[in-house]
């Protein structure tokens, strides 16, 4: 079915539609970035792990980036390489399949490694060990997010590391950024020399995590550019690894909604929708931020109280959760029940963050090639609810 990429007319059911040739678009610039700058970029899978999607990465990238057996195995049997994997806790039935699924393998902390090291070793003797640093040092705002916050439990500070390594770690894994600039990443990078430089001779490769949104249109790429290639003049014996998972899923396509109702009290219009916040679009109330809805412009919460004649709206989720709204938005005309609302940028993170609380159905998910023509990938429904009970 050939679609309407501007309005979406052709599809009356909730849909995230990711569109080829702007995914093409990022993975172009990634590949780029990581050639001239002489570095390894991989896809993280826990901001986007559509597979059907892989034939496509492939044609770019050559690994990804995993944090549980699920994904580690996703890497394998999917994607058609080992994966750099790194989990807060590795466990004693799992750590095996891991182990034959990773090329990598990042440990949290040095009881871990101590713990599991011989047996995944034992399991794939390829594998190179890893430990997560914490610099103690990061610009996230959002506590939710920020991964160097007090008291983390990711990673090691630098008092607590030996003095000498652990024989067989070869790499750091240091991961402080979200969706963040380059400019960033060269003031981290300072804070990561000072306090693990002295460990780096005795390394092969140092992994500097993901959150560099190199894909946005602000960003500043020459800079990431000229800072990757500068450290690595300095260490010219490591390599060097990104993971960002929004960069190549970044403005990749839309979650394509209905409205189904229109309710009102106190003045205020909500425009029900066969989408919910909290079941597909989580990081919305978790971050907290307001999407972009296509032909919409965004408002302060509180505009919508008496903007009903104005066509100022709040967008309200279909679970029972009070909280499963957003607003407000300002639309060009009044809203119809049957009509699409289309939110923009919905690719990463909530494909893959998706629940079905209260029973509500994932959306669809398709692909739509650069001519419109629409491939649904994949369908969902009560079978897929009951599943999960079980």
């Amino acid at each position: 079915m050939r679609i309407n990429l501007d309005t979406f007319e052709e599809v009356h059911s909730p849909m995230y539609v990711v569109e080829e040739a702007k995914l093409r678009r990022n993975l172009e610039l990634i590949v780029s970035v990581a050639t001239r700058a002489d570095v390894e970029i991989i896809l993280a899978f826990k901001a986007f792990a559509l597979w059907k999607t892989f034939p496509i990465f492939k044609e770019y990238i050559r690994s990804t980036t995993a944090s549980s057996l699920s994904e580690a195995k996703l890497a394998f049997e999917e994607f058609g390489s080992r994966a750099h994997t790194y989990s807060p806790a590795y466990t004693d039935d799992e750590i095996g399949e891991i182990a034959l699924c990773s090329s990598h393998l990042t440990f949290n902390s040095l009881t871990q490694y101590v713990r599991f090291a011989a047996v995944a070793k034992h399991h794939n003797e390829q594998l190179s060990f890893g430990l997560r640093v914490n610099p103690e040092y990061s610009e996230v705002e959002t506590d939710l997010y920020n991964p160097c916050a007090p008291g983390t439990r990711f990673g090691l500070s630098a008092e607590r590391l030996p003095a000498i390594l652990p024989a067989g770690i070869e790499g750091f894994h240091c991961h402080c950024h979200c969706e963040s600039g380059s400019d960033v990443f060269a003031r981290t990078l300072q804070h990561i020399e000072s306090k693990f430089a002295k460990w780096f001779p005795a390394l092969k490769w140092i992994n500097f995590g993901g959150g560099h949104l190199m894909t946005r249109n602000d960003y500043d790429v020459e800079l990431l550019i000229n800072t990757l290639r500068s450290f690595k003049q300095r260490h010219p014996h490591l390599q060097i690894i990104l993971e960002p998972g929004s960069a190549f899923a970044w403005q990749t396509g839309p979650l394509v909604a209905q409205v189904v109702d229109i309710v009102e009290d106190k003045g205020i219009k909500t425009a029900i929708l066969n989408v919910s916040f909290t079941c597909h679009m989580p990081d919305c109330l978790e971050m907290p931020y307001q999407p972009t809805v296509r032909n919409a412009q965004s408002l302060a919460l509180e505009a919508a109280i008496n903007g009903g004649e104005n066509n100022i709206y709040r967008l309200g989720g279909n679970s029972c959760l009070s909280g499963d709204f957003m607003g407000s938005w300002q639309f060009d005309h009044a809203l119809n029940v049957g009509e699409n609302v289309i939110f923009e940028d919905m690719i990463h993170y909530t494909t893959v963050k998706t629940n079905m609380f209260n029973g509500i159905s994932h959306p669809s998910l398709a692909i739509a090639s650069p001519l419109g023509e629409l491939q649904i990938l994949r369908t969902f429904g009560y079978e897929d609810y009951k599943n999960r009970m079980d």
